[in-house]
């Protein structure tokens, strides 16, 4: 185990293990497959999940670290959604999962299972971890739960719930010396507004083909 914590090099005057350049490496291809619609982004998060496992546990994340294990299997559930899709109408067959954007009502249910996720996690680190950083640590780790899922379902709000996540881990894993995935959460931080304007767009798309689809059948009725 040790082994893979070999040093890489130092940045910022902290040393960098091959574990996190190479879970690095795997983080950015997933997103960059998720801004795509390319399902093969949900198998390298799990392999990404898996070295940030092991890295974040070391250094005392320990909600950060059983993240990675929840990502591990809402991945599997991710992928099974974007290939299978959603059921039709009548049950027999599967349709393919397209890019839609939650209500009012579905954004405050967004908020509020937040709201409930954030405190629940922060007592749990708090009580039965030694974690310095329980409250900190606790709310991307709530959050997160929150954003896989709707990526899973292809919700557009997936990404603003990221961009939250994102710019608040960069705090987090810079008071903890990880520098290189404090990098790599700025990036995700820009690669956030940049899914949120592709799948936007994408979404306007949809409905432009959708509307022309019916205008053409109205026009051969």
């Amino acid at each position: 185990m040790d082994a893979l914590f070999t040093p890489a090099f130092e940045l910022w005057g902290a040393s960098t293990s091959w574990l996190e350049v190479v879970a690095f490496g795997l983080a950015l291809a997933m997103v960059a497959c998720n801004i795509r619609e390319i399902h093969w982004g949900w198998p390298l998060a799990m392999l990404s999940s898996a070295l940030y496992l092991l890295l974040f546990w070391r250094s005392r994340l320990y909600g950060d670290a059983l993240l990675q294990a929840f990502f591990a299997v809402l991945a599997l559930w991710g992928w099974s959604q974007w290939l299978k899709g959603r059921p039709t109408s009548d049950g027999a067959s599967h349709q393919a999962l397209r890019i839609s954007s939650l209500g009012a009502r579905g954004r405050l249910g967004v908020v509020l299972a937040c709201a409930a996720l954030w405190p629940l996690t922060g007592w749990f680190l708090q009580r039965y971890t030694d974690s310095d950083v329980p409250w900190w640590d606790a709310f991307p780790t709530a959050a997160s739960l929150v954003g896989q899922v709707l990526l899973g379902r292809k919700l557009t709000e997936n990404w603003l719930v990221w961009l939250i996540v994102n710019l608040v881990c960069i705090g987090l894993f810079a008071y903890k010396g990880l520098w290189l995935t404090t990098v790599l959460y700025a990036l995700f931080s820009g690669l956030s507004v940049v899914g949120w304007r592709a799948w936007r767009l994408q979404q306007g798309q949809q409905r432009q083909a959708q509307t022309a689809l019916q205008t053409a059948d109205q026009a051969h009725g």
